[in-house]
């Protein structure tokens, strides 16, 4: 899969590296390809930088990782994203994030051309990104979202990431609820100092 990671900080950082790991091809998008946080990542298997509309047009799957106030200036950015998947891992925290906006995907969708726009990956920390395994156990994703076809990318994706399943939670209107439970994670994690090395999983019998 051709995957444009936009926002090569932590949680961008992350995604790339186990995804290429997998044999995914990574094409980074940064303002200035010469100045770039996270340049160490050139060094990962399949992975190339370039300008952002350049790593969308190269890529099927576009994953947005750059802070949350920075939502709407970015996807302007992306430049065509017809028949592309954006996959959002952003989070608004204490009113940080799109202006006008209680979350970040409904400020994608309304400045993109894609209707194939998915929530994932944002309700646990980039470390557990890297590496989602807790003794014989591994995490749970959960995405939302209308889109069936990003859905199923999603869910590949967190496959190949290393989580156990991927939860579909609803549709479009739970990209509130993906946050508040991002920020309940970000909660435990930090305000309450369980630490970063905490993480969900749904238990059945």
């Amino acid at each position: 899969m051709k995957i444009a990671i936009i926002g090569t900080g932590n949680v961008g950082g992350a995604l790339a590296t186990i995804w290429s790991q997998k044999g995914h091809d990574i094409n980074l998008g940064v303002r200035d390809i010469n100045s770039f946080k996270g340049k160490e990542l050139l060094k990962n298997l399949n992975t190339s930088v370039y300008s952002i509309s350049e790593a969308v047009q190269l890529s099927d799957v576009i994953v947005i990782s750059t802070p949350a106030v920075s939502t709407i200036e970015v996807t302007k950015s992306l430049g065509n994203t017809k028949s592309k998947i954006i996959i959002d891992t952003m989070n608004t925290i204490m009113g940080k994030g799109a202006i006008g906006y209680n979350n970040t995907t409904s400020a994608i969708l309304d400045h993109t051309e894609t209707n194939d726009v998915v929530k994932c990956f944002n309700t646990t920390g980039a470390n557990n990104l890297a590496d989602p395994k807790y003794g014989n156990q591994n995490l749970d994703a959960f995405v939302c979202g209308d889109s069936a076809k990003g859905k199923e990318i999603a869910i590949q994706l967190a496959d190949d990431a290393g989580f156990a399943e991927c939860y579909d939670v609803g549709g479009n209107d739970k990209f509130d609820l993906m946050e508040q439970f991002a920020f309940f994670w970000i909660n435990l994690a930090m305000f309450q100092k369980q630490g970063r090395n905490i993480g969900f999983k749904i238990l059945k019998r």
